[in-house]
């Protein structure tokens, strides 16, 4: 099943959704695939203004626009997605937010491009499936890294020892940015069981995390290339 966000479905003319292993790209927006941009995401913080479909952007990992018709996405598989809309429905945007994009201010980027001509007090946020507190395990230096460079207190960043909260760094980021609200749409992508009894997948969601753990038990395995989930937004009218 698809996640939505509960902020976005009420804003009027927009639509919007949160892949996952059955439906890499959610039934809404699958009409629209052709219009979206060409893109290379490579962990930045580049914000791209889209102002017509299938739009070469080149390297970036932020997009923005104020045109009807355009999807745009992100491509995750244990980073942050996050998507954004004004609320009324008439500009939206979209990041993919790693620990990189958290630590070098990929939302910040997002806040000043809004803030070029709005107020994000006018803008909601919804942060998609990612790897979640319960299974992202990182090295000590990486969590003494977020500790010491983000305003935080230590157990929002790592509620237990040597995990990382990548989605509530980022909802404190957004509350600190001061979007009008924010939400968490979808669950941990390591770990969350599909509970879909006609689907074959095991789990819900495509995990780097997961794949190349279970790729180092059996190096027949396959990767995840092309399998990645977009999470996206378009405004319809």
């Amino acid at each position: 099943m698809t996640d939505y966000s509960s902020l976005l479905t009420t804003i009027p003319g927009v639509k919007h959704g949160f892949g996952n292993k059955s439906a890499l790209l959610p039934a809404p927006l699958q009409p629209f695939r052709s219009t979206l941009p060409e893109k290379k995401q490579v962990h930045g913080t580049r914000i791209v203004d889209v102002h017509q479909p299938a739009q070469p952007c080149g390297e970036a990992d932020g997009f923005f626009t104020r045109e009807p018709g355009i999807l745009i996405s992100v491509l995750t598989a244990d980073c942050l997605p996050v998507i954004f809309s004004r609320r009324d429905g008439s500009a939206i945007g979209a990041v993919h937010a790693g620990w990189r994009g958290l630590l070098d201010g990929i939302l910040e980027q997002m806040a000043k491009r809004i803030r070029l001509e709005d107020e994000t007090a006018n803008w909601v946020a919804s942060i998609g499936p990612a790897a979640g507190a319960c299974c992202y395990q990182v090295n000590e230096e990486l969590i003494t890294r977020f500790q010491q460079e983000l305003p935080f207190s230590p157990e929002l960043i790592s509620p237990t020892h040597r995990h990382l909260d990548l989605a509530a760094i980022a909802q404190a980021k957004l509350k600190a940015l001061g979007f009008a609200a924010v939400d968490h749409a979808g669950s941990c992508t390591i770990c969350t069981l599909n509970h879909d009894p006609e689907l074959p997948q095991h789990f819900k969601y495509t995990s780097y995390r997961r794949n190349s753990h279970r790729r180092e038990q059996d190096p027949s395995h396959p990767g995840i290339k092309g399998r990645n989930q977009y999470s996206g937004i378009i405004i319809t009218g």
